[in-house]
């Protein structure tokens, strides 16, 4: 992964207004920002993105202190460059008029109508700036008669039934109903996000068909939320009947789910009859492959009371390590389950240099920032990690010079309040 500019990303000279904040839209911006777009990220002055006050954990300053800043802004701001603007001012209103003059893509994520007060909504921005592609994120979209409502990961997770169908059933021990481990909704939200908004740079600059004309999209949470449900909703309209939870289990494939093992657990994900039938072979358990209750998936999953005991009796015989050895060259999924420290120091996770460290000369005494390397290779234009993720305001002066403002104009507006 490149950390340092060496090459123009896929996305260079593509200006990014970034208005959102917490995780969905900063997730969408990072990834266009990664990219090589230049994102500009207006937080409020003094505050500034909510997620800068989520901790613990905070970030250590270079004597491995704790600092104030919240681990979890870095997250989703890295390559972001951020400034601080009041937008309930005049002055702050006229200034982010002026960079939405320049940009090619706004992305926000208020309430329903909450920006149309400042004149920031996409029917004032695009007036001004008729190529503006204006991303709006909220937990329910534009219409319907929850439009007004807030939205949020947890909620969402909720109401499209995702926590129905995540941990274990009710019967078991720990049973009831969980949120993921990380805001999905949210994270798939901005995926979605920057994908719409690729399409529609395709749409207005394509060279044979473009319009030259920017669009305003609709993003909700709710809406991924159900999208995201893929198989397990696709089973319910087919059939009407709801899923339920079942743990780690797979609701169309056995086995596949966790096993335990002498020393722990691990992970077999058996994903057809060939993969199960060299699991068996390796366990010492030729006979299971020809059991009639067992030969095709469709039976193993009619059967799966049955088989499951059955393997959990032979995994429980050697150590996760042991396992893992004895599968990996046989073409069966198995794998160890690990915490999130043990996967930072997996071998495949090591080479692929998923971990970076950006360096930030802010003048908070945090020289470097821990993140997780850009999953996006790209052979000509591979992402660019430029810059850690920003202090507040930390570049402000730097943009508004951009704008044509000279020192004693910025000096004004910071004496307002405005900055």
């Amino acid at each position: 992964m490149t950390t340092l500019p060496s090459s123009a990303g896929a996305l260079a000279g593509i200006k990014v207004l970034d208005l959102s904040r917490v995780l969905a839209g900063p997730w969408c911006t990072q990834v266009l920002a990664d990219l090589g777009a230049d994102v500009v990220k207006v937080e409020r002055p003094g505050l500034g993105d909510d997620t800068r006050q989520w901790g613990p954990p905070f970030l250590k300053d270079a004597k491995g202190n704790d600092t104030t800043q919240a681990s979890y802004f870095t997250a989703c701001n890295r390559n972001k460059r951020s400034v601080t603007i009041d937008m309930a001012t005049p002055e702050g209103q006229a200034l982010i008029k002026q960079m939405a003059l320049q940009a090619d893509i706004v992305v926000e994520n208020f309430k329903v109508g909450g920006l149309k007060q400042y004149g920031l909504d996409h029917e004032s921005l695009r007036a001004l700036n008729p190529r503006l592609i204006y991303c709006s994120v909220t937990g329910f979209g534009q219409d319907g008669p929850y439009a007004e409502r807030a939205g949020y990961d947890l909620m969402v997770q909720a109401m499209t039934g995702m926590m129905s169908i995540t941990g274990r059933a009710d019967t078991e021990p720990g049973g009831g109903p969980l949120r993921v481990g990380v805001a999905v909704i949210d994270l798939f939200t901005g995926m979605y996000a920057s994908n719409a908004i690729l399409a529609a740079l395709h749409v207005r600059d394509n060279a044979a068909t473009g319009t030259g004309q920017g669009q305003h999209i609709d993003m909700a949470l709710l809406d991924v939320g159900m999208a995201v449900l893929a198989n397990q909703a696709s089973g319910f309209l087919a059939t009407g009947q709801a899923p339920g939870r079942m743990g780690n289990s797979h609701p169309s494939l056995a086995p596949y789910q966790d096993f335990p093992t002498q020393d722990g657990n691990m992970l077999l994900a058996i994903g057809n009859d060939g993969q199960f039938q060299r699991f068996c072979a390796a366990a010492g358990q030729p006979d299971w492959a020809v059991d009639a209750r067992f030969t095709t998936n469709t039976l193993r999953v009619q059967h799966r009371s049955e088989l499951i005991p059955m393997m959990e009796a032979v995994t429980r015989t050697r150590s996760t390590a042991a396992w893992i050895a004895l599968l990996e060259d046989k073409a069966v999924p198995c794998g160890p389950i690990n915490t999130i420290a043990q996967a930072f120091d997996d071998a495949q996770v090591k080479a692929r240099g998923l971990r970076v460290e950006l360096p930030r000369s802010a003048g908070d005494g945090i020289r470097t920032i821990a993140g997780v390397a850009s999953p996006l290779r790209l052979s000509a234009n591979p992402p660019v990690l430029r810059n850690a993720p920003p202090a507040l305001g930390q570049h402000t002066d730097e943009v508004l010079a951009e704008l044509g403002l000279n020192t004693q104009a910025i000096a004004a507006l910071r004496d307002k309040q405005v900055l």
